[in-house]
This record gives structure tokens, C-alpha cells and sequence, in this order.
């Protein structure tokens, strides 16, 4: 029998002009596809113009610069429908979607959907629904009292995985994957009589959890930081830019 770590994962991952999911943009994405542990993954890339300035700090994290994108950058808008269509294939392919902190990646996604799209990631997944493993929310979960951040490049550490080119969405993403698998081996025992379908169900009951621990230390230690619940995805503010 092949569990569903060993077998064909997906993995999205990208990289943005900030961390505010409401207003900030891509830059660059990537879905990596691996039809099992070993073989050559199959890799989707796009280089976004965003239309907006890439701050100084977030080129800083990435590399990419206003004139590299403006030069090789294609438009947002073609760009995040290819995106939705291939996460759509995903789902309807019975593919398990690897998303490393899932609510950024994916509310962002959504977002610039929304805005360039006047659509919502969900008009693209309704009817066969995304399959997502978050590696930090199973992570947490499946060994909660480590300490120490879990950051992907903790994670990799943790796990043994090759992280070559942190930051850029195509090595990020094909990491996640590996970490999944490798997470996925190492908590055979808890994980084996469980498919990706209920472990989608369980990881918003365990992200919601870990969210509500967040909030209860911040409200400790005095931080006004408000921690959001939902996962895998943000709902619409009202507001939304």
C-alpha cells in the first residue's frame, strides 16, 4: 500500500512585495509537481510585474528588483489565472497541495484574484475543492513541545532537507514538498490511516488552536498583534484593497 506521502504531491509557494495579504503583491510564484519521492518534479514558474514598488526590504529577501520585473515581468493578470487554473487542475487531479503558512500564500493569491480577476480563488476550486498540507501547522501539531522557530528553513534543518535557494518560489516550494514527505515518514504511525481529505479537515481544527495559543502568549507578553484563525484561507475583508 502507498500512503499519501509517498505518493504524487503538489506545491505552490511565492514571493511578494511584503507580508499584508490584503495589499501586498507577487512577484514571483511557482508550482512544483512530483509524481513520487525521487523522480524529477515538473516546475511552473512566473516572474509578476506587480504595477507597484518592490520595497527595499523585500527585494532584500528575494532578489527581485523594480527593473528586473518591470523588464521580465509579465502582467498580473494572466499570470494569476494561469496560477488558479493549474491549482484547479491540482484538485481535480486528487493531488494534495503542499502550501508552507497556507493563509499567506493562498489569501494573497486570492486577493490578487480578486483584484485582477474580479474573482475569487474559490470560483476555481468549487467544485473539486484544494487538498492543502501545511508542513508548519503539522509540524506543530505532530511535535508541539520543540522548541525553536519553524521557519521552512527550520524546518528543512529539522527534517534533513536540502533547502539550495531559500527565497526563490521554486527551491521554497519543492522544499515544502520534502518536508511533507519526510514529516509524513517520520509520523507514520499517527498519519498513515488518515488521507489528505481529513487531514484538511483536522489541520483547520489544529491551525485554529495554535492560532488561539499565539494570541493568548502576544496577549501576555503585552504585543498588540491580532492572530488570525482561519486556514487555509483568510476571509474577505470588507475592505479589501
Amino acid at each position: 500500500m502507498t500512503y499519501w506521502y509517498e505518493g504524487p504531491l503538489a506545491a505552490f509557494d511565492t514571493e511578494t512585495t511584503g507580508v499584508d495579504v490584503e495589499t501586498d503583491r507577487i512577484v514571483s510564484a511557482a508550482l512544483v509537481v512530483q509524481d513520487a519521492p525521487g523522480v524529477r518534479p515538473r516546475v511552473s514558474r512566473w516572474l509578476v510585474n506587480p504595477g507597484v514598488p518592490v520595497p527595499a526590504g523585500a527585494t532584500e529577501v528575494h532578489g527581485l528588483t523594480d527593473d528586473h520585473l518591470q523588464r521580465n515581468g509579465r502582467w498580473p493578470s494572466p499570470v494569476m489565472f494561469e496560477i488558479a487554473e493549474l491549482l484547479a487542475e491540482q484538485a481535480a487531479a486528487g493531488r494534495p497541495l503542499v502550501v508552507m503558512n497556507a493563509p499567506f500564500d493562498l489569501t494573497l493569491l486570492d486577493r490578487e484574484l480578486r483584484r485582477h480577476r474580479a474573482c475569487a480563488l474559490g470560483n476555481w476550486v468549487d467544485a473539486t475543492p484544494l487538498r492543502v498540507l501545511d508542513p508548519r501547522v503539522l509540524d506543530k501539531h505532530l511535535d508541539r513541545y520543540r522548541k525553536g522557530r519553524r521557519t521552512l528553513t527550520d524546518l528543512c534543518a529539522h527534517y534533513g532537507v536540502t533547502l539550495a535557494d531559500a527565497h526563490d518560489a521554486a527551491a521554497d516550494a519543492l522544499a515544502a514538498l520534502e518536508v511533507v514527505r519526510a514529516l509524513g515518514r517520520r509520523f507514520a504511525a499517527r498519519l498513515d490511516r488518515l488521507s489528505p481529505a481529513e487531514l484538511h479537515t483536522l489541520q483547520t481544527t489544529w491551525h485554529a488552536a495554535q492560532a488561539r495559543g499565539l494570541q493568548a502568549w502576544f496577549a501576555r507578553s503585552g504585543t498588540p498583534e491580532t492572530v488570525d484563525t482561519s486556514w487555509p484561507l483568510r476571509p474577505e475583508l470588507s475592505a479589501a484593497a
